[in-house]
């Protein structure tokens, strides 16, 4: 029979304890052990399948400095790390005003939310300005949709955004190179399957289609020279 814990249960070592250690290394080692901390709870798997694992925290913007390790510190705490250019500027406030009271084991799963959260730290005032200043500084830059090339004009155009749009805004295809492109939207689809969003691999009439061909050839005609 599988034996649940509480994230309390796991160890007595306090996330805080973790925090005072300086260092992008470190902040890796925190995040190794907060999963594997989380992983063990009743609800880990539900936790896992939050983010896909797609960024360590050394490679983050600025990883030595406070935004740095305040933003791996507390969000590795329930999921795995989210990258600042996941989200643009103006969004990130209300992202982590939704994540902030969670952590206090408030929120819409009542008394499950508080068994989800237990031992959970949630961050003071000051942290969270710092955590959100972090954020904006190296989140991605906002782009309408109807001001990319092709705006309502083309299928591409179409797909680009609403493949996107399930996680993030689309960015600017002027963001890499042609070269870098493919591999990008590669990745991007990867992270589709991973958090269960449809990425067009299967004829399916209820669900729009996207092509990997035709989203990196839209991206490639007006990519960055």
């Amino acid at each position: 029979m599988k034996t649940t814990f509480s994230i309390a249960a796991v160890s007595i070592v306090t996330f805080a304890t973790f925090a005072s250690a300086a260092g992008a290394n470190d902040n890796d080692q925190l995040v190794t052990q907060s999963r594997a901390r989380w992983e063990q709870t009743s609800h880990g798997e539900m936790l896992k399948r939050i983010l896909p694992p797609v960024v360590q925290a050394r490679h983050l913007p600025e990883p030595n400095s406070s935004g740095a390790r305040l933003t791996v510190r507390y969000c590795v705490q329930c999921h795995n790390l989210a990258p600042p250019n996941l989200h643009h500027a103006e969004k990130w406030p209300a992202v982590v005003a939704r994540m902030t009271p969670r952590m206090q084991g408030q929120g819409n799963l009542g008394v499950v939310m508080k068994d989800l959260m237990a031992g959970v730290e949630a961050p003071n005032e000051s942290e969270v300005r710092t955590i959100i200043s972090y954020l904006q500084k190296h989140g991605q830059k906002y782009i309408a949709q109807n001001s990319l090339p092709e705006a309502n004009q083309s299928r591409a155009w179409v797909s680009y955004t609403q493949a996107c749009a399930q996680c993030h805004i689309a960015p600017e295809p002027k963001r890499h190179t042609r070269a870098e492109w493919p591999q990008v939207v590669a990745r991007m689809e990867k992270n589709m399957e991973w958090m269960n969003r449809v990425v067009g691999s299967k004829a399916n009439p209820r669900e729009p289609q996207y092509t990997r061909e035709e989203i990196v050839a839209y991206l490639q005609k007006y990519a960055r020279r």
